[in-house]
């Protein structure tokens, strides 16, 4: 990395945002508040000040940026905060990822605990958020299995009055309505109980159109081996209905009991058709038409207890648990047919599985003298998986010698201690350690797996806050986090390929998959430096430069073995320990109103950012040697204004990840295309209990492009894909009784 142009952006914002006014000092008689009647404040009222606060750097997003585009899940609002990518093309999900590192490198948590098996973000709906916090730096206390950082979901707490809140929508994408509501419930018995209860409910109806054009190639003759396009159309139809609480009994002064049921039903049904064609004198395809059909369905259950106790002045416990079920059956029938309509072949899927989870947790918090807040905990979490793969051709069961089951077990322990305190009046230093330790054992077709790791994370926070009446800071983090791998990097039961189906052989662009039991977590040791500029009003204006050394990265690599479970050598893909990696870059966010820089201006608010990574992995050749996922740049520009004298806001957003390439292995490597969202919002607050929310999304649609290439000897083999994107709509009625 050439760090000027970083330095440069950093020093150019911090100039900037000291180009700005300072806010006028305060009377000299004014009584100065204590730093923890602001941090109570901040917690219950305003994001920026929770902000300023915190121990390590992070951005908090509250209730009104949540719901002012209507979007329908949680995983839509995240995707426009700042550095934060999401997978897959717009409108259609996907994991999120911060500063543009892939899957696995960004924590999520709910409520400060990480989320039991099956869940995803898209199951959750914004209405039962109180606010999102995405923190750049690990800390003891929420985890350290977040080399890009963490995102935490705070869920709403009971209101101490009876509400309810009533939210129909209708969504249409490509001519197709999608009916959602929700219902949310606050109230409050006896004396010191209070309890919230949300239901969804929703059906959406979706088309998604790709092709996918596959080349084989010699580069030392030109010849062309294979080339042919495939036009594939799937319809999906999916059902959700979900229901959550929180049920809240006041014990006394910062004493509470909270339980936290949680249930949710789905289904889903699909039905696709393709067409798959040769390319000018390529030679013919192994099939002219398919047709499919598929459905799933899954049930998730949970239940938490959190009980907050105080053992003296300046001394409190906390006690958590949980136990859940996360269960899933789902299954597949895909039919080929030769141009004169005989079928060619017939596959067939079937997959169930169910994990039953539970979590203990325990939390000391003790005050001690000379500004110190002492934290200490221990967690204790274990998961058991159940689940049956089966692959049928034309009848016959392609896993009959790797087996089709799993039994898996995962025990994760870990403690930790730390320590924040103010070294100075305009200092503020946090000091912490977590150990923390995984074992998963599963038996998987006769391949036993029994891997352990464990990880050490010594963790230093330092803030320095400039005089006042300035509320400018510094920040300062080293800090260790890791990567564990998952269930399914570890189990090495293999997932067959059905283009090439056993016992022959495969290409290495169409690889078997499979996990590797002997995979050790990537470890990685980070330094953050970020200044933050506080307008008066409330504006916040900061630039952050972070850099990861990462050991151990994981990665998968394509590979031909000789495996049980085929009569010749198969390509198979498997994620491997591939040695040391970097990872840097520069973060600049704002948000003000633009009367905070001119007293004249229009009352406009506006949201920016602009990320700048890059990275290397040192056992892969470049150029374009980078992380997995991690684009060059990431930039969203938001704006929204109130009509004056009116009862209508607008506001709309951009966001841009500009297309990029990656270099995976020697012989592997991957292309994405350009991604561009814009959306758009219009607001009508019809009276002080219900409003009309109008939200469009990806206003100007783009084609999703990738593309996969690797070399298998002298040939290159290179599957390009482009799936379209449309425009959808949503109203959105949102109303109080």
């Amino acid at each position: 990395m050439k760090p000027a142009p970083f330095a440069f952006a950093a020093l150019a914002a911090a100039s900037l945002a000291h180009a700005q006014p300072a806010p006028p000092a305060a009377p000299a008689s004014a009584p100065q508040a204590t730093l923890e009647s602001v941090e109570i404040r901040a917690r219950r009222n305003d994001p920026t000040e929770m902000r300023r606060n915190a121990s390590a750097a992070k951005i908090v997003i509250g209730r009104e940026e949540i719901e002012q585009y209507g979007d329908s899940n949680v995983g839509e609002v995240i995707r426009r905060l700042p550095g934060v990518t999401q997978g897959g093309r717009p409108g259609r999900g996907g994991d999120l990822r911060m500063r543009g590192m892939g899957s696995g490198y960004t924590q999520i948590l709910i409520d400060g605990e990480r989320p039991p098996p099956g869940f995803s973000v898209e199951q959750l709906s914004p209405d039962v958020v109180e606010r999102i916090e995405l923190m750049r730096a690990p800390t003891a206390e929420t985890g350290t299995r977040a080399i890009a950082g963490t995102i935490n979901i705070v869920l709403r707490e009971p209101l101490r009055k009876r509400n309810t809140d009533v939210r129909p929508a209708i969504t249409v994408d490509r001519g197709r309505v999608s009916p959602q509501l929700s219902v949310s419930r606050d109230g409050v018995f006896g004396e010191d109980g209070s309890f919230n209860l949300t239901v969804n409910a929703s059906e959406s109806r979706e088309r998604t159109d790709t092709q996918a054009r596959t080349t084989f190639s010699d580069l030392s003759s030109g010849a062309v081996a294979l080339d042919q396009l495939d036009d594939d159309t799937l319809f999906v139809m999916r059902r959700r209905l979900n229901a959550s609480s929180r049920i809240q009994w006041r014990l006394g002064p910062g004493e509470q009991l909270v339980l936290q049921p949680f249930v949710m039903r789905g289904t889903s049904r699909t039905a696709s058709a393709s067409e798959l064609e040769a390319i000018g004198a390529a030679p013919a395809t192994p099939y002219a038409a398919s047709s499919g059909e598929g459905g799933s369905d899954f049930d998730i259950a949970r239940l938490n207890l959190q009980l907050t106790r105080r053992v003296g002045p300046d001394t409190r416990i906390e006690l958590r648990g949980g136990a859940g079920r996360f269960a899933l059956d789902s299954g597949s029938t895909l039919t080929q047919f030769a141009a004169d309509g005989s079928r060619v072949r017939q596959i067939r899927i079937a997959t169930s599985f169910s994990d039953t989870s539970w979590s203990l947790a325990g939390k000391l918090m003790h005050s001690l003298g000379g500004g110190h807040s002492l934290v200490g905990g221990w967690e204790s979490e274990g998961t058991q998986r159940d689940e049956t793969s089966a692959t049928w051709l034309d009848g016959q069961l392609q896993e009959a010698a790797a087996g089709t089951g799993i039994g898996a077990r995962t025990l994760r322990q870990a403690v930790y201690l730390q320590d924040e305190w103010d070294l100075a009046p305009n200092w503020g230093a946090y000091a912490g350690v977590r150990v923390e330790s995984i074992h998963t054992r599963s038996d998987s077709g006769g391949s036993a797996t029994d891997n352990r790791s464990m990880v050490v994370s010594p963790l230093a926070h330092l803030v320095w806050r400039f005089n006042a009446p300035k509320r400018d800071q510094l920040r300062l983090s080293l800090t260790q986090s890791y990567r564990a791998p998952t269930l399914r990097n570890l189990i090495a039961l293999p997932t067959l390929n059905t283009l090439y189906p056993v016992p022959g052989g495969n290409v290495a662009s169409s690889p078997d998959r499979a996990g590797n039991p002997e995979l050790e977590p990537e470890q990685s040791h980070g330094i953050d430096l970020a200044f933050e500029r506080y307008l008066d009003k409330g504006g916040v204006l900061s630039v952050n430069l972070f850099h990861r050394r990462i050991r151990d990265l994981i990665r998968n690599v394509t590979a031909l073995e000789d495996v049980a479970w085929a009569d010749e050598p198969r390509w198979v893909s498997r994620p491997r320990n591939l040695g040391r990696a970097t990872a840097q870059g520069v973060e600049f966010d704002a948000k003000f109103r633009l009367t905070e820089l001119r007293a004249d201006a229009p009352a406009l608010d506006l949201r920016m950012n602009l990320s700048l990574y890059r990275s290397r992995v040192d056992s892969v050749p470049g150029p374009d040697n980078r992380i997995d996922q991690q684009p060059r740049a990431v930039g969203n520009l938001g704006a929204d204004y109130r009509l004056p004298g009116t009862p209508w806001t607008v506001g709309g957003s951009l966001g841009l990840t500009p297309g990029y390439r990656t270099q995976l292995t020697e012989l592997q490597s991957q292309e994405t295309g350009l991604r561009r969202v814009l959306d758009a919002y219009v607001l009508w607050q019809i009276d002080s209990e219900t409003r009309l929310r109008l939200s469009l999304a990806n206003l100007t649609p783009i084609d999703s492009i990738s593309s996969s290439n690797v070399l298998q000897g002298t040939q290159w083999q290179r599957v390009a894909s482009a799936g379209r994107t449309d425009t959808s709509a949503t109203l959105r009625l949102e109303m109080r009784l």
